[in-house]
């Protein structure tokens, strides 16, 4: 009954919209993007992320840093070259090579608009790039390192949050239990960097999570997190050169692939990697980086990268035993947590030595590389004796090389990446981007990971959330039969070769999305999106040595609208309905609605928003996302299940040109509960509320 209530509801607001929408369409004018709200497509590859690991996405703020940089710093596409169209993750590598012939044939470029002459070019792209490129005459940079160092600009950055309720582990102490939350309930982010330009940057990150201790206790040098970069670009020879923490980037992220990387959602084009090699490191996530000294030379069409880093991990170590005759890891944690007495005693337990680098011919057409990296670890990596642990890293080292490749010819552009192991197990990802016409483009990817390949901080573009045993084929379509209509779609089939955690047999699955956005003009824009997928687990997971396996269909309905009121209010609002094994022994339905108040005036101090959300599942498995505002380089994307509302507001107001606070307030209620949450982060009573406060000073 309640499902049925829930489809008419959705209906009646989609025909709403609807109508609204077309009715606005004959009002159509020019207002400004907001470029700092990212479009739709970036919001659902972060919320398609989260869901796969809660602590994966949040703490990596370097896309959305690099976004507002080059709103500051507009790139210039008279003079850019490949690898800085790269970084805007907007471009498919099609488009950027059509660019950059059109400009070798036709010279530099008189207005934006002129873009429309460029092959696989169409207005709604140029639309989302605007606020982030421009044409102009070349401005001579003094290339010099000292000028560098002195015409920059310095910013501060000053971020609190707390969760304002008090869960178990504060109210816990050392006379009552081993683990609890011996710190503050404040979250604190100090981030200073300087930057000139895209060629040189530095600056330092430090950072205190939540019942960490500060300057006391295990913490006495204060922040739980140190982080600090060099990084320069484009000086004579020297493409990049990075000192202290930063990423590495390698092929289609078979071997090592440390930046946010998307992968399924609406963006088709989303299946190849592209980035620089290097990239300087300045997010809070403690993890995915390296420290140490990276370099890249580049003369002509050849460029080579070398890099060597050292860095103490968090593991969990286990003695000496008969079984192995020196201390060894059983796992390497992530969670970058060090509050409970068993958290702390985990810090910084495993060196970690890594080192390898790159070799590359690219011209406008071909592009062919050879890379490697190896790690070697203090204590040998043991995993505990599960089946589907037995393909698991192990020993003292890991080692992973491959070649990786692309090439344009007109509208066709193929990539790939092969690689293997120090055992020989390999892994392979290639894929096709056809650009049919201007209003048309198709993908292609084929996928083939052994049960034995091991890596480490890789990405590629597999269902599983690193690449380990698994092949599939991928497809995708984009459509824009109008300057306002566009559609995307993609299937996706893949199977698991071996056994994985709660799923104890090998098992195959499916994914399909379909997403329809209309957008008639710069005020009005509304997207609805069917997705279904069916994924093998165990049906009675318990203490047997292998379960049956079973598929799970699991479907989303989502509509989502958009209407810009005027060029200081924008309204935006979100109906979503998921369906977990609706014919299977536990069908879950799940049900969320949203709407957004957006201000931000023209030429004004201030600007805010506020949501308000309801949301029902019948548990875990139908759960869904909604991406959050949040303050600049912030966003929050939590997951919602059982009953509830949650609001938020967040406020900005500029005091000066130089100094900025942003001050955000969120709360979730969930009517018929006593205690949310679980452990040491359980709290009393049916309200859970978070402060956040950001200053930001540039000078």
């Amino acid at each position: 009954m309640k499902i049925r209530i829930y489809i008419k509801v959705f209906s009646s607001v989609a025909l709403c919209l609807l109508i609204s929408s077309l009715f606005n369409y004959a009002f159509s004018q020019e207002t400004p993007h907001d470029p700092a709200e990212p479009p739709h497509e970036v919001e659902q590859q972060l919320e398609n992320l989260t869901e796969e690991d809660d602590d994966l996405v949040t703490e990596d703020d370097a896309y959305l840093q690099s976004m507002h940089h080059f709103i500051n710093e507009p790139i210039n596409l008279n003079y850019a070259d490949a690898g800085l169209l790269q970084q805007l993750n907007l471009l498919s590598p099609i488009q950027i090579s059509n660019l950059l012939t059109y400009r070798k044939l036709f010279g530099n470029f008189i207005d934006i608009y002129e873009l429309q002459s460029i092959p696989g070019w169409h207005v709604s792209l140029i639309r989302r790039l605007r606020p982030y490129v421009t044409v102009a005459e070349k401005i001579n940079v003094i290339n010099s390192l000292g000028s560098r160092l002195r015409n920059g600009s310095n910013a501060l950055l000053i971020r609190r949050t707390q969760v304002l309720e008090k869960s178990k582990g504060y109210l816990l102490d050392s006379s009552m239990a081993k683990n609890f939350y011996p710190g503050s309930p404040q979250k604190i982010l100090v981030r200073y960097k300087y930057i000139f330009k895209n060629l040189l940057q530095y600056g330092f990150t430090a950072e205190k999570d939540a019942g960490e201790q500060f300057f006391k206790g295990k913490q006495k040098t204060g922040f739980d997190f140190y982080s600090a970069h060099f990084f320069l670009r484009n000086l004579g020879i020297i493409k990049s050169l990075a000192i202290g923490d930063f990423s590495v980037n390698l092929g289609q992220g078979l071997t090592q692939w440390q930046s946010l990387a998307f992968k399924k959602g609406a963006n088709i084009l989303n299946i190849k990697r592209q980035s620089d090699i290097l990239r300087p490191y300045n997010s809070a996530g403690e993890i995915a980086f390296n420290r140490g000294l990276g370099i890249t030379l580049k003369k002509n069409n050849w460029e080579t990268t070398g890099f060597v880093s050292f860095r103490r991990l968090d593991a969990g170590i286990n003695p000496a035993d008969t079984m192995n005759y020196e201390d060894y890891v059983s796992s390497l944690q992530s969670s970058g947590f060090h509050r409970t007495a068993n958290e702390v005693a985990a810090k910084n337990s495993q060196g970690q030595l890594s080192f390898g680098g790159n070799l590359n011919y690219s011209n406008e057409k071909i592009h062919f590389g050879i890379n490697a990296v190896n790690y070697q670890f203090e204590h040998p990596i043991t995993k505990a004796d599960y089946l589907y642990n037995k393909y698991a890293i192990s020993g003292k080292g890991v080692g992973d090389y491959s070649i990786d490749y692309s090439y344009t010819y007109k509208n066709l552009h193929f990539f790939g990446e092969a690689a293997t192991d120090n055992n020989f197990d390999k892994a392979f990802v290639n894929g096709l981007l056809i650009s049919t016409n201007a209003r048309v483009d198709m993908s292609f990817l084929y996928r083939k990971i052994s049960r034995g390949y091991q890596s480490l901080y890789s990405n590629a573009f597999t269902e599983n959330t690193f690449p380990a045993k698994e092949s599939g084929f991928y497809s995708g379509l984009t459509i824009n039969p109008t300057d306002y209509l566009r559609i995307d779609a993609y299937a996706d089939y893949y199977h698991f070769p071996w056994l994985k955690y709660r799923t104890d047999a090998p098992s195959s699955g499916n994914d399909y999305m379909i997403q329809l956005t209309y957008k008639p003009n710069k005020q009005v824009e509304i997207y609805s999106r069917y997705r279904t997928e069916n994924k093998a687990i165990n049906a009675n997971p318990g203490n047997l040595i292998l379960n049956p396996v079973i598929g799970k269909p699991k479907q989303g309905l989502r509509t989502q609208f958009s209407y810009k009121l005027d060029q200081t209010f924008t309204f935006r609002s979100r109906v979503e309905m998921a369906w977990y094994d609706k014919k299977g022994d536990d069908p879950q339905n799940g049900f969320l609605i949203f709407a957004d108040l957006l201000y931000k005036p023209l030429l004004r101090p201030f600007a805010g928003n506020a949501r308000l959300l309801y949301f029902e599942s019948d548990g875990y498995n139908s759960r869904m996302y909604a991406y959050e505002n949040d303050v600049l380089y912030g966003y929050s994307i939590p997951v919602f299940f059982d009953k509830g509302y949650r609001y938020y507001i967040n406020i900005n107001y500029d005091l000066t040109r130089k100094l900025s606070i942003w001050a955000r307030f969120a709360q979730t209620i969930y009517p018929g509960k006593n205690e949310i949450g679980s452990g040491l982060d359980e709290i009393k009573g049916k309200r859970k509320s978070e402060l956040k406060f950001q200053v930001i000073y540039i000078f």
